[in-house]
């Protein structure tokens, strides 16, 4: 089965064996073939001698748990003997000698970074390379082994910042453009494959924006230069040896090289390292939204011209977004002058803008567009108030009312109001209001859209709802205005979406 395999460092590298290759003959005195983008002759060599030295090996290890380990100063139990036996001494002895002797495990990877800063000795690489590791050494292309201390780490971005101290001369390569980058442009890729050493391999981009669902922020340059394990955190290189990505992750049936690697571009990390560098962690701006993809069956029903933008399934408590007005419901199609042409982008531009900056977000909200100024917050400082984990409060918890009434039937589902019963049934919170799905039929559009038995509707077509009536007046009012879909707001155990059922 195929797999996404996020491109680990080796761990404790096995001996390699040599395999033979064929090679395709080729007439004597025959001229090398000559690549568009490469040198006159056909060759990297010339940028592959400049770049290399800047491209170094990690080396972390971290203290391994031993197995059945005792607190510290716990003898294991001896034998009982009666007293005076010269067992005892000798048990007591040999304990003691098993305990002190015993070697301390290791766990050691090896791993790929680069230099960015020659003069204060800093080095990019994966978080995962360096992750809970007790000592990291950076391995310079002359073997020269230097102690590193970590700076910063980014687990979101799986991204990492070191710093070596040495007289030794060092050579840094810059960061480039990433977003200039076209499909087809060709690359160099370097680090540390197996354990080998430096390894030069060469390919073309062969997508950008890819989404392999490895964190929030997934904006992945693909490329088919043969990356394998311990290539993770090297750089990937334009013609010009700029760093336009770092080598993160393969996609491989096997967990070795298929031609499909991934790398983060070089404009989300170069923000992350300096961050880094400044606050030994990430400071990202924080919306305080939950937002979901607006499909041609939800955009359709919020009258949205296309099917761009992030919808808004809820709104975070006292977040920078409730402060400024933005409601569930809302599509935003603009932050900070930024078009939002699909949901991933908008988590990526908010967590680059500046903390504290007031920000024009442009929303479609019943019907039309309208700007709302936003001063966004810090996401790691919600993170620590455990403000992600919240969702919206309503201060006015309803009454249930009882006893419950007879199901109404409406667009494949079983409706009623939410009684005491069906609220502990269904784990619904107290302070829920809206209308219960207690059936849906099997080949119902309602079913095909994934709803089921306590499901709670709180909204349709942007309006709530309290009784099932509601729910049929208002799917009545879509279909004589000749809508194809009707806009459900439904709650799932506090999971918030929206959901539209086309009408036909």
């Amino acid at each position: 089965m195929t797999s996404v395999a996020v491109g680990s460092a080796l761990t404790l590298a096995a001996p390699v064996q040599a395999q033979a290759a064929s090679q395709a003959a080729v007439p004597s005195g025959a001229p090398a073939p000559v690549a568009a983008g490469r040198a006159a002759n056909g060759s990297f060599a010339d940028l592959a001698e400049k770049l290399l030295p800047a491209v170094v090996n990690i080396s972390s290890s971290q203290n391994a748990p031993q197995q059945q380990q005792r607190p510290q100063g716990q003898r294991p139990e001896i034998p009982q003997f009666p007293p005076g036996s010269p067992f005892e001494d000798f048990f007591r002895d040999f304990f003691d000698r098993q305990q002190q002797d015993q070697p301390q495990r290791k766990a050691t990877s090896l791993g790929s970074g680069f230099i960015i800063d020659a003069k204060n000795g800093y080095v990019v690489t994966n978080n995962h390379v360096v992750q809970d590791a007790d000592e990291i050494t950076v391995i310079l292309q002359d073997d020269t082994n230097i102690k590193a201390e970590l700076v910063g780490k980014d687990s979101k971005t799986d991204l990492a910042l070191l710093k070596i101290k040495t007289s030794h001369p060092l050579v840094a390569v810059p960061f480039g453009d990433s977003d200039a980058m076209r499909v087809g442009d060709w690359v160099l890729a370097i680090g540390n494959p197996f354990g080998l050493g430096g390894s030069v391999t060469a390919g073309i981009i062969s997508a950008r924006q890819r989404n392999i669902d490895a964190g929030p922020y997934d904006d992945f340059l693909q490329t088919d230069a043969s990356i394998n394990r311990g290539n993770s955190g090297g750089p990937m290189f334009n013609l010009n040896g700029e760093v336009i990505g770092i080598n993160t992750a393969i996609f491989s049936p096997s967990g070795g090289s298929v031609g499909i690697g991934f790398a983060i571009p070089s404009n989300m990390a170069k923000q992350v390292v300096a961050q880094l560098k400044d606050y030994g962690k990430t400071r990202r701006g924080w919306l305080g939204v939950r937002i979901q993809a607006v499909t041609p069956e939800i955009a359709e029903s919020l009258g949205l011209p296309g099917h761009k933008g992030a919808l808004v399934a809820s709104v975070t408590t006292d977040g920078p977004a409730a402060k400024a007005g933005i409601q569930a419901g809302d599509v935003v199609t603009k932050f900070d002058g930024k078009e939002i042409d699909e949901m991933r982008r908008l988590p990526r531009v908010v967590a680059e803008s500046p903390i504290e900056k007031a920000v024009p977000v442009e929303v479609w909200r019943k019907g039309k567009a309208q700007t709302i100024q936003v001063k966004v917050g810090e996401l790691e400082a919600a993170e620590e108030q455990g403000l992600l984990a919240a969702g919206p409060e309503d201060k006015q918890p309803p009454k249930d009312k009882a006893p419950a009434q007879k199901p109404t039937e409406t667009l494949g589902m079983k409706l009623t109001t939410i009684t005491p019963e069906l609220r502990q049934q269904y784990e619904i919170k107290p302070e829920m209001k809206g209308v219960i799905v207690t059936e849906v039929a099997g080949n119902s559009t309602a079913a095909e859209k994934g709803l089921r038995a306590g499901d709670v509707i709180l909204e349709v077509g942007q309006e709530e709802v309290r009784k099932p009536e509601d729910v049929t007046a208002k799917v009545q009012k879509a279909k004589e205005q000749s809508k194809k879909s009707v806009l459900l707001l439904v709650d799932r155990k506090g999971d918030l979406r929206f959901v539209a059922i086309p009408l036909s």
